[in-house]
């Protein structure tokens, strides 16, 4: 088996990638960009200020729609009707997320590692409705064969649930997988489960530190799915051989 050879899994001294995962909102579709604005939009709307330091903190794990409402509230002094704001306000951010593009290089990397056998999973803290709809509308759908979301856990990012959830439906190991996600509590709940982690972030998330990521790239576009594989073998590799140097000593 050789990386000159894209229909097998890459491997390094021993180690073999077997299977990439995805997260999703912000990764494959810029979904958090457009539910950033429709707030921003409400707010300015009363008023308010919502900051990106304030929204951040939310990024990558389940937001919580009570507590936006409540920030609000907070600046201006007084209640507002919720039960009329809050479905004009998830009409405006759908609108802007359907007219997102799926994000550059992923079709890409999906329709590769298919064609280099690898297995393909999924795992986001959106609900499952919110993530398979979104993968049927843009014809993404039939690239993956596990799919894990906040219905199938009890703890989202930055817990490592749904990534050990994914690793034992696809039947690998976390050493024969690697991820790619967008966000800093993604990328933290993708090392809790022992992974190798690629960030891409988008237009939010670039503005965040990712350090703590194996490998941070501006877009898929610069990085073939080889050369990830690659990374990721070489990073397991030396993790097992520091391990069995110090069982040595």
């Amino acid at each position: 088996m050789t990386s000159d050879d894209p229909s097998q899994p890459h491997s390094h001294e021993g180690t073999s990638i077997r299977a990439v995962i995805f997260d999703f909102d912000g990764l494959i579709l810029d979904t958090e960009g457009p539910i950033f604005q429709s707030w921003q939009e409400l707010y300015q709307s009363y008023g308010g200020t919502l900051t990106f330091d304030s929204w951040s903190t939310i990024i990558g794990t389940v937001s919580n729609e009570h507590d936006h409402f409540e920030g609000l509230e907070e600046q201006i002094g007084y209640q507002v009707d919720r039960l009329s704001l809050s479905p004009k306000r998830r009409d405006r951010e759908l609108e802007l997320i359907a007219s997102e593009p799926i994000r550059p290089g992923v079709e890409q990397h999906l329709e590769d590692a298919k064609q280099m056998g690898l297995k393909i999973g999924l795992a986001s803290s959106s609900p499952c409705s919110w993530v398979v709809g979104h993968l049927q509308r843009l014809g993404l759908i039939g690239y993956f064969d596990c799919i894990k979301a906040r219905d199938d856990v009890n703890q989202v990012k930055p817990e490592p649930e749904l990534y050990l959830n994914v690793l034992a439906e696809l039947g690998v190991r976390a050493e024969q997988a690697l991820v790619i996600e967008d966000s800093p509590i993604g990328v933290t709940a993708a090392q809790r489960a022992g992974l190798y982690c690629i960030a891409v972030p988008n237009e939010l998330t670039r503005q965040m530190s990712l350090e703590h990521a194996d490998l941070c790239i501006d877009s898929l576009e610069d990085s073939s799915m080889e050369n990830l594989m690659r990374r990721a073998a070489q990073k397991y590799a030396r993790d097992r051989q520091h391990a069995q140097e110090r069982l040595a000593d």
